[in-house]
């Protein structure tokens, strides 16, 4: 089922300020130029929901959609941006982790990778730190239509091999394109489920994604 409705709600620079957490929410992060805000415009079907831009590190804001008036659909700032002072980064870096570590109605965190390059340190240790804190996450490839299936396999069986080497498994991912729509369907038909769990039991299991280091 589409999204039927996805509008802007707030956006601020302050985790404090973020909206009462009266409804479940999904954040979406990734290095900059990752193909995010493109990503998000696909999955509630708004082309211009979130801003796009050329220029690397433009979300420098929590930005909050609702989609459906049931859940949050999160907007982070990139991280790791090479063209800002090392202050800024810092202030980015403090911001991302005060919202993480903050919102007791985060379910997940959508990781994006960029699919035509292999795995790099910055997103491996973003990860790591991720599931060193217990925060749950999946990983989504992206502008995965610029490569053909074999490349493509190659590239998840070497996130894997990497991964593997310091967890008990690979956490869930996708295979998604702003381009071809891919991966729309089943990131949605991931997040209802959840919707309707917290709904019932005003929470999500912790250990759903079996994201365990080893």
């Amino acid at each position: 089922m589409p999204v039927k409705q996805a509008e802007f709600f707030v956006s601020n620079s302050d985790p404090a300020l973020c909206p009462k957490p009266d409804r479940p929410e999904y954040a979406f992060i990734g290095r900059s130029n990752v193909g995010k805000s493109s990503l998000i415009n696909m999955l509630t079907g708004r082309s211009s929901l979130a801003k796009i831009s050329g220029k690397p590190g433009k979300t420098q804001l929590i930005n909050h959609f609702i989609i459906d008036n049931e859940w949050y659909l999160v907007d982070l700032p990139g991280y790791g941006y090479a063209q800002v002072s090392k202050t800024d980064r810092e202030k980015f870096a403090a911001l991302i982790d005060g919202y993480l570590t903050s919102r007791p109605n985060l379910l997940c965190i959508f990781v994006l990778v960029d699919a035509r390059i292999a795995p790099q340190k910055l997103d491996l240790d973003f990860m790591a730190n991720l599931g060193e804190r217990g925060l749950p996450f999946v990983i989504a490839f992206t502008k995965t239509e610029k490569l053909g299936p074999v490349k493509l396999q190659a590239i998840i069986d070497t996130y894997r091999a990497k991964l593997l080497e310091t967890w008990e498994e690979m956490p869930p991912f996708f295979i998604t394109s702003a381009i071809t729509a891919a991966g729309r369907e089943d990131i949605l038909a991931f997040i209802r489920p959840l919707n309707e769990e917290y709904k019932n039991n005003n929470k999500v299991k912790p250990d759903r994604w079996n994201i365990t280091k080893s």
